[in-house]
This record gives structure tokens, sequence and C-alpha cells, in this order.
């Protein structure tokens, strides 16, 4: 049966800790699909400490764009992140909001239209102050609409805060 998790929050809230230990309970053997790209050594490492924390019970994924080519039916997946996952087409469109925005719904769309669980994890960049950067603030509307887009077609949404799971819809 297909399911649609978004979890949301903070820098540092506990999202995606909590996002694991939500599809390993749903299953002895998910999928990561992990988003970013390798911007710096700063980066690297931290991708490397990511890839060392989970075990041998994942089948870990890198698909910076086009996640809808992997076959996941059945599956349980943890998608991390949908910020990065924005980031890719928006740098690759050069900043064109709408056209990165769209590309990135269909993208969605095609992905969830498997019979999968599966388990977004994002970031609430836009409850912070307007940036006087132009760029990132076409970011942060693309990044605030894409959540919407997923909030609204998900069965569960949970805010994570200081590590505290804050039900937001669905049970």
């Amino acid at each position: 049966m297909k399911q649609i998790i978004l979890i949301t929050g903070g820098a540092r809230s506990g999202k995606s800790s909590y996002a694991e230990r939500l599809a390993l309970s749903l299953s002895p053997t998910p999928v990561y699909m992990a988003t970013s790209r390798i911007w710096d050594e700063e980066f690297r490492q931290r991708v490397l400490r990511h890839q060392a924390s989970r075990g041998p019970e994942w089948t870990n994924i890198e698909e910076e764009k086009q996640l809808s080519r992997h076959e996941l039916t059945g599956r349980v997946v943890l998608i991390d992140c949908v910020t990065l996952w924005c980031t890719n087409f928006f740098f690759d469109l050069d900043a064109h909001t709408q056209q990165a925005l769209e590309e990135v719904k269909a993208e969605f769309d095609r992905l969830t239209e498997q019979e999968a669980t599966f388990i977004f994890v994002t970031n609430e960049i836009g409850m912070g102050e307007t940036s006087a950067n132009d760029v990132q603030r076409k970011f942060t509307d693309m990044q605030g609409w894409m959540n919407q887009y997923i909030a609204q077609r998900a069965d569960r949404v949970v805010l994570m805060i200081s590590g505290i799971a804050v039900p937001i819809k669905g049970a």
C-alpha cells in the first residue's frame, strides 16, 4: 500500500534520526535514498559520517535528481532530503524558480506513483528572517512551495522540534 510521510523541521532538529527509526520500524530492510551532491570536503566528511552510521540492513542509493528511475515497489524508502534534492534542480536551472519547482514536482509525482512507503525529510528554511540575498529568497520560496506540495499529498506530516516529534497531519 502506498504511503507518503513528510518529516520537517529546522536544522539539527532530529529529522533524519527520527526518519531512520521510523523506516526501520516499518521494514527490516529499508532503502536510504540520499539526494545530496558533494559540494566541498567538509560536506564529503558529513556524508561519510551519515553512511557509516547506517547498518547493513539499509539499501543505499545515491541519486541527485531522478529518484523515479529506481524500482521501489513494496519497499520503505527514506528520501533525505528534499532540500538538497530541490537545490540540485534549482542550481542546474540557474535559479529559475518556477521551472525548477515544476521539474521537482513532476519527478515527485513519477516517484510516488510506485506502490511503496515514502518517508521524505525536509527543512523548514523559511521560518527565520527574510534573506537579503535574492537567490536565497528565490530558493526559500521554491522550497516552501515544494514542502507544501508534498504535505498536501502526504498521509502523515511530522514536525521535529528539539528532537521531539510533533504530529501535524495523520496518525
